[in-house]
């Protein structure tokens, strides 16, 4: 009797008959298999971030080799704009130096021109003043008399300068 008066006895027989009850209810079967659904759970996990973590290598992979062509296509950009802007610059200064050189050509044509004009001026000016002139010599030096004999000549000379 002394083992029914002993407490720590009930506690083992409580125990004991938990330990009967959790078996008999298949505890440790539910146990195994709630651990087991957690096990599969997390490799789940783990093998999605496994996925995500080799996607992400190959996105940043492509990413990378898509940053470096368009770096190099903006370098080609920019040597092609280089190119073509010396060539128009080239252009520019050959259809410049050609205008200058049509616009010189122009301009000695213009002071020929108004050299010759002013040649013709002169020379224009000068034969009214030799014809002037003359013309007062004529007056001061012939008289009625000998007036009438160079009309005379004058007229019979002008058939044969006529024919």
């Amino acid at each position: 009797m002394t083992l029914i008066a002993n407490p720590e006895f009930w506690v083992a027989v409580g125990f004991a008959a938990v330990v009967a009850v959790l078996l008999w209810a298949g505890a440790p079967a539910m146990i195994a298999k709630m651990l087991d659904a957690r096990a599969a759970a997390i490799r789940a996990e783990l093998d999605e971030a496994k996925r995500l973590r080799e996607e992400a290598a190959k996105l940043l992979a492509d990413y990378r080799l898509k940053a470096a062509a368009a770096e190099k296509e903006a370098q080609t950009i920019v040597a092609e704009a280089k190119a073509e802007a010396e060539r128009f610059g080239m252009e520019q200064r050959s259809h410049l130096r050609t205008q200058i050189e049509r616009r010189t050509k122009m301009a000695q044509d213009k002071i020929a021109q108004a050299e010759a004009q002013a040649m013709s001026d002169i020379r224009a000016a000068a034969a009214d003043i030799a014809a002037a002139a003359a013309e007062k010599l004529i007056a001061a030096r012939v008289d009625e008399k000998r007036s009438a004999n160079i009309i005379q000549d004058s007229i019979r000379e002008l058939p044969g300068k006529l024919n």
